[in-house]
């Protein structure tokens, strides 16, 4: 039987080991494709694969079987639940897998894109161009098609010249800068913040005018410190929350 093929991580040494593996195999796991097989290499080929020990392999495993999205039988192996939630919070630690991680396992519904003029609150973030590309996206729970969250991406333009709106549908736009365009990332900063839902956000997510939501704001810097990406995504209050979890050294 085919197993499952993840994508590859750079691991930072600065993060534990165990949580970066997870993370990256989370990711790979809610962004494959239905024609993925569902059964995972062994614990020595995925170790083997991510450059980690076994041990810390069965450990990012365990997280991932307690999470529900993974199954495992003895001697039969490991496999992917492919009726598992995909709405569970997520912890981040500030990799750029958790980020991926956390915005894939969704569908994703590609309202609009298109160029829009650098002006206002734009301008703070690209003050070398007048305009950007500019993506609008309406992410739905895969198994019971409620409105999750809605997302307004918006890159530079040399960037979007080589975005494929298709990929947009199934990866999130970290995962489709990184590995699609070759983005050369290097951190990303995250604001969350309790807001009242707008007219245009209660109808497209489903709730009530006014009802709590979560605003999440994600920019993504390169490795000199230009803005690649500002991601403006609004949350249902019901379906998600953040824990962050900063490391003392």
């Amino acid at each position: 039987m085919t197993s499952f093929a993840p994508d590859s991580i750079v691991l930072n040494r600065k993060l534990p080991l165990w949580y970066q593996v997870s993370q990256s195999l989370r990711a790979s796991i809610l962004g494959r494709s239905p024609r993925d097989p569902l059964r995972l290499p062994t614990e020595e080929q995925l170790a083997e694969h991510y450059g980690v020990s076994v041990l810390t392999m069965r450990q990012a495993l365990k997280e991932l079987e307690d999470e529900g999205l993974i199954s495992r039988h003895r001697r039969r192996g490991t496999f992917i639940e492919p009726d598992a939630r995909r709405g569970t919070p997520v912890r981040l630690l500030g990799s750029v897998d958790a980020i991926v991680a956390q915005q894939s396992g969704m569908r994703a519904e590609l309202l609009d894109h298109g160029t829009v003029p650098v002006t206002g609150e734009l301008g703070e973030y690209f003050p070398d161009l007048t305009e950007v590309a500019a993506y609008h996206r309406l992410r739905s729970d895969e198994q019971t098609g409620e409105p999750t969250n809605h997302a307004r991406n918006h890159v530079r333009p040399e960037l979007a010249e080589r975005i494929d709106p298709e990929d947009l549908a199934r990866q999130p736009m970290t995962k489709v800068l990184q590995d699609v365009v070759g983005a050369d990332i290097s951190r990303i900063t995250d604001t969350v913040a309790a807001r009242l839902a707008d007219p245009e956000t209660a109808r497209l997510l489903q709730v009530p005018l006014l009802s709590p939501i979560l605003h999440y704001t994600g920019v993504t810097y390169d490795t000199a410190g230009r803005v690649l990406d500002l991601a403006v995504i609004h949350y249902r209050g019901d379906r998600f929350s953040f824990t962050v979890t900063l490391d003392a050294t």
